[in-house]
């Protein structure tokens, strides 16, 4: 058997959780992720956030939820997390437009693909987990802090503050741009994020390299956002960051 199907297999039975913890977690799992996204929701339709601040909201709150799932009940609880997450995205894509699910991440620029990149960094979001937990162990972590507060920031600071724009690939007709403000902004997050990594992951500690390969990481995960694929990002910016930080730190 290829090595890294036998990992993957591996990965998925070892982390199967239990009767008891789907029993308890599921419900859980399904109110706290409709939540956020009713909150999401709630501040596009309710209180007029443009989708670019909202879909950010519900990207962060999930991020930070999985980074406490994982410290506390370890990764069965995250795959079951991100299995009830996952209905829930479902959901608000099935009721469509116009509802405050669906609302709260679908961007008016991305007409007439608005579903379709929904769709896409849920799959995006999905790979890169996998891949950061099968690939890197407790490194993922590195990708989930990166992500869900680098890559999170990115977006609303474009659309705040960003004057200074150029594209990205895009896998669809959508044209897609992002700006040296907002991108500015996910390498000091990413900074932070991976800093924050470092000071709680068991054994790993602050030395004198640290503070200049953080930097560097950080760096290299500013780049892999500005230059991912419109809605690939979700991939690439926890598999790259998680990846240097297991070869590095």
């Amino acid at each position: 058997m290829d090595p890294i199907v036998e990992k993957t297999l591996s990965f998925f039975i070892s982390n199967s959780p239990s009767g008891n913890a789907i029993l308890i977690g599921a419900p859980l799992g399904i109110l706290w992720s409709y939540l956020c996204l009713r909150f999401a929701g709630y501040l596009k339709l309710g209180k007029g956030f443009r989708t670019g601040y909202t879909r950010k909201v519900f990207h962060f709150l999930i991020f930070t939820s999985v980074v406490i799932i994982q410290f506390l009940w370890g990764t069965p609880a995250v795959c079951l997390f991100g299995g009830m997450c996952s209905l829930v995205i479902f959901f608000a894509i099935r009721k469509g437009e116009g509802n405050i699910l669906y609302e709260a991440m679908a961007r008016e620029k991305d007409e007439p693909h608005r579903t379709y990149y929904i769709i896409v960094p849920y799959v995006a979001t999905l790979i890169g987990g996998l891949a950061g937990n099968i690939l890197f162990g407790d490194m993922a972590v590195v990708g989930y802090l990166v992500t869900g507060v680098g890559d999170a920031i990115g977006e609303p600071v474009g659309v705040r503050f960003g004057k200074h724009a150029y594209r990205v690939p895009s896998l669809a007709s959508v044209q897609s741009v992002r700006s040296w403000e907002g991108s500015l902004a996910v390498f000091a997050m990413s900074v932070a994020a991976i800093a924050a990594a470092i000071a709680i992951l068991p054994g790993l500690n602050f030395t004198g390299s640290s503070f200049v390969l953080i930097p560097l990481i950080g760096l290299a995960s500013a780049g892999v956002e500005a230059i991912s694929p419109h809605g690939w990002d979700n991939a690439t910016m926890q598999i790259i960051p998680s990846f240097l930080a297991w070869l590095a730190l």
